[in-house]
């Protein structure tokens, strides 16, 4: 199925006059929550899915596959989402990140055993996550309401409008697709969500401790670090994504 350029602008488009309808925060800086009730609904189903799959997968994961392995697998997955990175680097107008995403990928893939060695890394030019939520946010659309979607986790209106144009402009799922090659591509997202996950473990272990609402504390560090990653705020933006 090749990329069809009139829905990927009418998704892109419909993100952007949603989230800008929308109302992004509250009078005390934090994101509005009117669907909270839903919200809380969907985040124990999805906090039930996880305690009883994604979590013992992770942890398994972990402790069957050595460190240096699992880092591998990290590196190839974010190798193969660059291309995605340099796209959104180029909406935003960020040209050094745009630049700094091509050195990588080229480095990596060609140097780095198709991604699995992080070359670009070593020499400085680290990875920055950067996505269609993020271009929306740069472009100056309005956070909207916050979302917890079933699987994927918080979300706000606009990064679910990001979300969907993420998914659809995957040239990875678009090469994938259009290769039948179907399994490859499924293949992919179970190991990008294992990886995850594991990455997760430990942070969302010790928030799950320590905080007194859950749903609460997700929805402030979610909040926090895209609000960090939309302001390139190098600090805070290196926190782990939250669920």
């Amino acid at each position: 199925m090749a990329l069809d350029f009139k829905k990927l602008i009418a998704f892109s488009a419909v993100g952007l006059m949603l989230a800008a309808c929308s109302t992004s925060s509250t009078t005390d800086g934090g994101i509005s929550d009117p669907m909270e009730g839903l919200n809380r609904g969907i985040f124990k189903f999805n906090d039930v899915v996880d305690t009883a799959v994604l979590k013992p997968v992770a942890e398994g994961y972990r402790a069957g596959v050595p460190k240096p392995a699992r880092v591998g697998v990290r590196n190839a997955l974010r190798n193969l989402k660059t291309p995605q990175v340099v796209a959104n680097n180029l909406l935003q107008g960020n040209v050094t990140g745009a630049c700094d995403g091509v050195t990588r990928f080229l480095a990596n893939t060609l140097f780095g055993l198709a991604g699995t060695i992080d070359v670009a890394g070593s020499e400085g030019v680290k990875y920055k996550e950067e996505d269609f939520g993020q271009t929306l946010g740069v472009w100056g659309a309005g956070t909207g309401p916050y979302v917890v979607l079933p699987f994927f986790g918080s979300s706000s209106v606009r990064d679910t409008a990001g979300l969907a144009v993420d998914i659809y402009a995957d040239p990875v799922r678009i090469v994938l697709a259009n290769t039948d090659r179907h399994v490859l591509s499924y293949t992919r997202s179970a190991i990008s969500v294992v990886d995850k996950r594991e990455e997760l473990l430990d942070v969302l272990a010790d928030l799950k401790k320590n905080s007194i609402d859950y749903y609460a504390a997700t929805k402030s560090a979610y909040t926090q670090r895209r609000a960090a990653q939309i302001s390139n705020n190098g600090e805070n933006a290196d926190l782990v994504d939250m669920p």
